[in-house]
């Protein structure tokens, strides 16, 4: 992004700042809106990673895609074949 409103680009936004932009994003995506339905896990990670470097922590986005992929994981064998939820 441009940094707004003070200007600041990668490393001088703040860390948290950062980590929160990734996972707001990915709770928007993947909860329905009124103007758009939401977006699967994998169409959620996947938009993350395209915009890794440009929008997001390229760093950040591999983090948090290889939780959720971790995640995903452990619900799907957990439930036995019953499909995770969405909430993070």
């Amino acid at each position: 992004g441009g940094g707004y409103p003070q200007g600041l680009k990668e490393e001088a936004i703040p860390l948290l700042a950062r980590i929160i932009a990734v996972i707001d994003a990915y709770d928007a995506m993947t909860h329905d809106r009124p103007y758009r339905k939401r977006l699967s896990r994998q169409a959620a990670l996947a938009e993350l990673q395209r915009c890794a470097g440009r929008q997001f922590d390229p760093r950040l986005v591999s983090i948090f895609t290889e939780i959720m992929q971790t995640q995903t994981m452990a619900c799907e064998r957990g439930k036995k074949g019953d499909s995770a939820d969405n909430t993070i």
